[in-house]
């Protein structure tokens, strides 16, 4: 299969190409079905002669070409509208008449506060001319009419607040929030992705459309990505504060699977300068060795690196409610546990050669120890909850009386 791509330097055009080339050089394994020969890229400074060519030899193609802040009003028709027009004339002079994406916009719904702009105008004649194509040639088409997407490659300071937000933030610069209750409807770049592939293997999600608002319909006209997020402006900003605060307070917030927090961190890191790329941890040094806290989680504890000098024991004490998993990742230890109230000891001989991760049990007093005369023993520990001052729940007590 050959597959044009149109606009193929832009935000959606970028993350397809790079997802497609992927699957043809077989780094991308979850479309055994799926055989790409060739992905042609067309954008604003592609030699022009090449978007006949490319046109001539399609199997598929993804028209993500078009304009949003132009410097005259008309070119939203020359960018979103007129191309489109070469684009299917091209295919119409060579009888292709493989299937057609089009990226379009929830403005060319032409209702609420985008009534009659001039985008969501040009927008809804590229779809009415490619409906038309489709009828008048027989071809398969997918209208996908998008709104507000994010992630990764994303130009700030253009058309996406997240990705000015993102921007800006990562960067120490102030963000504007006019209005924090602000909804917005949103797609993550790589679910707009997914769906592109699932368009290619002839499994798109059709919907019709109630105003803004996909629903889904196996015989509408539309097609629509199946999953997307509503939320404010404020929750937006929001969540950014609390991971842009993750180098200082080592709390990663809850990103469960497929949530907005989840895709909403993964864009904002993308953003990241160099020198906040590496984050300096605290170590708590003395006599015996470290303790490094790593990472603490909202509702699932923290992990912590321990650094034991040779032949140093540490640990002898037990916690009420409290446990943790010792992994022992470089150097040998014999870990011992006992029972508060008992005489019994368990032993655990560990290795770094061969990590095992070792319970510290509630109500058992325990120890680590550095078996080693010369080298350094290093454990990562996790531990059930985040560490806290005014409740430690932490007792000395040797395991060995």
């Amino acid at each position: 299969m050959k597959i044009l791509v149109t606009g193929a330097g832009g935000f959606a055009g970028k993350n397809l190409v790079q997802s497609l080339l992927n699957i043809k050089n077989g780094k991308d394994r979850t479309h055994p079905d799926l055989k790409i020969d060739d992905i042609f890229c067309y954008d604003i400074d592609t030699e022009k002669s090449l978007l006949d060519a490319y046109c001539a030899q399609a199997d598929f193609v993804f028209n993500f070409a078009g304009v949003n802040r132009p410097v005259n009003t008309s070119e939203f028709m020359q960018g979103n509208c007129d191309f489109l027009s070469t684009l299917l004339a091209s295919l119409k002079s060579h009888g292709n008449k493989c299937p057609v994406v089009l990226s379009s916009s929830i403005q060319a719904s032409l209702i609420g506060r985008y009534a009659g702009s001039e985008y969501g105008i040009s927008k809804k004649e590229a779809e009415n001319l490619l409906f038309d194509y489709s009828m008048q040639n027989g071809t398969d088409v997918y209208v996908y009419r998008f709104p507000n997407l994010f992630g990764k490659w994303c130009r700030p300071n253009y058309n996406s607040v997240i990705a000015t937000f993102c921007s800006n933030i990562a960067n120490g610069l102030p963000i504007v929030v006019n209005d924090r209750q602000t909804l917005l409807e949103l797609v993550y770049i790589d679910d707009l992705v997914d769906e592109m592939i699932c368009a290619l293997e002839g499994k798109a999600h059709r919907c019709c459309f109630d105003g803004t608002q996909a629903v889904p319909d196996e015989n509408g006209q539309f097609c629509f990505v199946p999953v997307s997020h509503k939320v404010t402006l404020g929750e937006i900003a929001d969540t950014l504060e609390k991971i842009s605060s993750q180098p200082s307070s080592l709390i990663v917030p809850e990103i469960p699977d497929n949530s907005f927090t989840k895709k909403l961190y993964s864009t904002y890191l993308s953003y990241l300068p160099k020198e906040k790329v590496s984050i300096q941890l605290k170590m708590n040094v003395d006599d015996r060795g470290s303790f490094t806290e790593l990472l603490k989680t909202e509702n699932s504890g923290q992990f912590s690196v321990n650094v034991s000098k040779p032949g140093i024991t540490k640990g002898q004490h037990w916690h009420h409610s409290k446990w943790e998993f010792f992994i022992v990742v470089s150097g040998k230890a014999l870990i011992q546990e006992r029972r508060i109230g008992s005489d019994e000891i368990m032993e655990f001989y560990v290795s770094g050669d061969k990590p095992e991760a070792v319970h510290m049990l509630p109500g058992y007093t325990h120890n680590i120890i550095n078996l080693s005369d010369t080298e350094n023993l290093v454990t990562l520990m996790w531990a059930n909850e985040i560490f806290n001052p005014a409740k430690p729940d932490t007792y000395f007590e040797p395991v060995e009386e």
